[in-house]
């Protein structure tokens, strides 16, 4: 079969499949199967099929996901997010948009210590939306900063997809593209993002002060204001430093660094007395229902790239597309427009799976610096979170707003906060060491 043919054959048969509402996982499979029969010999395709999966599924690269999961899960089920978080708020003051302010600054601290975007956006939208509400704000002010710093957890480490996408990515090509570096590569974009929401929070409602209207906030002295930050807040930086500081020093991989995050966060939440039997139950469970879905569709995501490789389809599309006549420049820009697209689309683990196999090959043959290119997958994959008609984060949120609220406004709320997120991309892709600098530290 000609490449086009089976290209066209694997892929449409997915979008009928995504298109008819099938889970991402099931849908990849089904086409696999399909694949396998046609491309792979037939019955003893689908042995071969079988094996690759489990290879795919038990790489040690992949141990990291669950037990950021699990960190994310233990600080929300223990609430010692929401004792940050009124740290925060009671150490900021006088300032345009406070409550907005508070949201983006706790979010950005429990980013450091969560590996899930929406577990983020839930418990700011659970614990700061009811009164930012009561108070007068507009939805931009109020949802929209608890959407936007939601998405930054997916680039400050830890972080679950940056673990898939390493893994994945890797596998796809000759391109390495190493967790560890990939981990950290966020991290100064993610600070420059959360930056830029702030100063646009403070300075959008300084000029119209109508959209977060100021109250006569509780006073407290330094010492009622700094000592619940000392409590609640400082002791968890010992995570992020258990975290971040491990991969960074060089000392242990991003798999260690997540046992012992893991291990600090039980730690912590026991020395509050905050982490009940009954908590710690709920987040292990909901960690193995996630990590499941997860590992179903990362060996079925690999298999499906292998398909595509076997039938000839991958090299036949490369072939065409090397016959451009674009840049290095142009033809990365050309790849994150096609994601930005998709994004508004299908969720950000089908953006990974539909064009890493067509990606990374491409990545590598232009000599492209896989870390950096990941770090602006990472970028176009949060602002898809926010983008709609069918961002994810816009629904988590519909989920926590008052019942009357509609996704037209909360998508409202969110297009200032896409508009900085693109302007942060911009920056990365002109300034590549906002996103390398870090990563060759580690290197050093």
């Amino acid at each position: 079969m000609i490449w086009w043919g089976a290209l066209s054959l694997m892929m449409g048969g997915l979008v009928v499949l995504l298109a008819l509402g099938v889970p991402v996982a099931f849908a990849f499979i089904a086409v696999n199967v399909a694949g396998a029969l046609l491309f792979m010999g037939g019955e003893a395709g689908l042995g071969q099929l079988v094996r690759n999966f489990a290879d795919a599924v038990t790489k040690i690269e992949l141990a990291p996901i669950p037990l950021f999961i699990l960190m994310g899960e233990l600080m929300f089920r223990s609430r010692l997010a929401e004792h940050a978080i009124d740290a925060v708020d009671r150490l900021i003051s006088r300032v345009p948009g406070r409550l907005a302010v508070v949201a983006v600054t706790g979010g950005t601290i429990f980013s450091a210590l969560s590996g899930s975007t929406i577990a983020t956006t839930a418990m700011l939208g659970n614990t700061m939306l009811p009164d930012m509400l009561k108070r007068g704000y507009k939805p931009v002010m109020a949802m929209g900063p608890i959407m936007a710093i939601g998405g930054v957890d997916m680039l400050i480490p830890p972080s679950a997809l940056t673990v898939l996408l390493a893994t994945l990515a890797s596998g796809m090509s000759t391109a390495r593209m190493p967790v560890a570096d990939l981990l950290i590569a966020g991290i100064v974009p993610g600070l420059i993002m959360s930056a830029l929401f702030i100063a646009y929070i403070v300075g959008r409602c300084a000029l119209d002060p109508a959209i977060a209207p100021r109250y006569a906030a509780a006073r407290h002295g330094w010492r009622a204001r700094l000592l619940p930050f000392a409590k609640y807040v400082l002791p968890l930086f010992v995570i992020v430093v258990v975290v971040i500081g491990s991969i960074f020093a060089g000392i242990a991989s991003p798999t260690d660094s997540a046992a012992l995050g893991c291990s600090a966060t039980v730690l912590v939440a026991l020395a509050y007395r905050s982490l009940s039997l009954r908590a710690l139950q709920k987040a292990l469970v909901e960690t193995a229902l996630v990590s499941v879905m997860i590992l179903f569709i990362i060996g079925a995501s690999v298999s499906f790239a292998q398909i595509i490789s076997l039938s000839g389809a991958s090299e036949g599309a490369l072939g065409e597309i090397g016959k451009l006549p674009f840049s290095r420049f142009e033809f990365i820009l050309v790849m994150l427009v096609i994601l930005l697209v998709l994004g508004c689309f299908v969720d950000q683990v089908s953006m990974m799976l539909l064009t890493l196999p067509f990606f990374m090959p491409l990545v590598a043959k232009l000599g492209v610096d896989p870390v950096w290119f990941g770090c602006l997958f990472l970028i176009t994959m949060q602002i898809g979170l926010l983008s709609p008609p069918f961002g994810l984060l816009l629904f988590v949120m519909k989920g926590v707003a008052p019942p009357e609220t509609t996704l037209g406004e909360i998508s409202r709320a969110a297009a200032p906060f896409i508009v900085l997120m693109l302007a942060t991309l911009t920056l990365v892709l002109l300034v590549p060491g906002t996103a390398t600098w870090m990563p060759s530290l580690i290197s050093r």
